[in-house]
């Protein structure tokens, strides 16, 4: 490892490694299935090979990604469960609202996307109060993060 390379983004917060690879898993997961322990299983090794190997260039580039999934799912199907999307979203935009507290130009970066976020959120939470809630499918890792 380079003593050039900055770790500061590594202290932001433990959340994303926690609960985006269950959710994430599920938005790329084919529209009326489950996530297969295969898919989560796989994006936490993604996850674990950006934390522990990776820069902060890639930790973002990977979160834009999982916006991008975010903000697909609230576009998409009115009937697809919007709970990981909640989830990631939720993540993603706390992540990126930290940012302005560490050096460089992270957050600045990210403005396009915290504002993409926030209107894909909103469609979503809309969406879910709208819906009755689903028995069939347990709420598990897709309960959303109040937001403060």
């Amino acid at each position: 490892m380079s003593a050039r390379r900055s770790l500061e983004w590594l202290g932001l917060t433990p959340e994303p490694e926690q609960e985006l690879p269950a959710a994430v898993a599920a938005l790329r997961a084919p529209a009326a299935d489950r996530p297969s322990t295969a898919l989560i299983a796989a994006e936490r090794h993604r996850v674990e090979r950006l934390v522990l190997r990776g820069t902060q260039r890639g930790w973002l580039r990977y979160l834009r990604e999982v916006t991008e999934l975010v903000v697909e799912a609230a576009a998409g199907s009115a009937t697809a469960d919007p709970r990981p999307a909640l989830v990631a979203g939720e993540v993603v935009l706390d992540h990126h609202r930290m940012l302005i507290g560490l050096p460089g130009a992270g957050y600045a970066h990210t403005a396009t996307q915290r504002r993409d976020l926030e209107r894909a959120l909103a469609r979503l939470r809309s969406r879910q109060t709208r819906e009755p809630q689903r028995a069939a499918a347990p709420i598990g890792h897709f309960e959303p993060r109040s937001t403060v």
